[in-house]
């Protein structure tokens, strides 16, 4: 895991916190036309946030986003069931994926392909356990479907998976331009310090 000093982890953590009330649902501070970055934030969380109670900060922080674009009439009801509990478990499990990318990648990998092929996969992975359990929870126990079917499901599956999944991609992938970028600087100035 990243051993990112306790500041470093404060700004993460407000910078990812910042990232999903810009983004999440219709609110007051929602930026319109951003794709959600709430998966992202979730499981960015778990890569580089160590305490663990970061997580029950972002799903609180989640709700009340939820909650409160509800009672500004900003969104519906429609997916605020009993079922919108199963949240916690379908983030949780991006977290948890993040927590254990970033457990298992080894400083001594060298191979940048490797990396991206070990990131892309624990995202495939994570992204379609999570879709699973918040879309398949949503579709089968809210009671907001008359008949539902597993043929109803693997259909919406096809429509909405890919989305989320893009979503994640295109977050993750950004933040780890910029961490590159960020180790990048920091071992350029270390060299220049050593050479000085």
């Amino acid at each position: 895991m990243h051993h990112l000093s306790a500041r470093s982890q404060v700004l993460i953590g407000l910078g990812l916190a910042v990232l999903m009330a810009m983004t999440r649902g219709q609110h007051f501070a929602s930026v319109d036309n951003l794709p959600s970055a709430s998966w992202a934030v979730f499981f960015l969380a778990g890569v580089y946030l160590r305490p663990r109670w970061a997580f029950a900060l972002f799903f609180a922080e989640a709700t009340l986003l939820d909650f409160g674009s509800l009672a500004s009439g900003t969104i519906s009801d429609w997916c605020l069931s009993p079922v919108y509990w199963m949240l916690l478990l379908a983030y949780g499990c991006l977290w948890f994926a993040g927590r254990a990318f970033a457990t298992h990648v080894q400083p001594s990998w060298r191979s940048p392909a490797l990396l991206a092929l070990s990131l892309a996969g624990t995202l495939v992975v994570a992204a379609l356990v999570a879709h699973l359990i918040s879309s398949g929870g949503f579709y089968f126990f809210s009671g907001r479907y008359a008949e539902p079917s597993l043929a109803g499901f693997i259909e919406r599956m096809g429509i909405y998976y890919p989305r989320y999944l893009s979503n994640l991609a295109l977050y993750v992938t950004l933040v780890a331009i910029i961490h590159i970028g960020m180790a990048a600087f920091v071992r350029m100035q270390q060299r220049a310090t050593t050479l000085s």
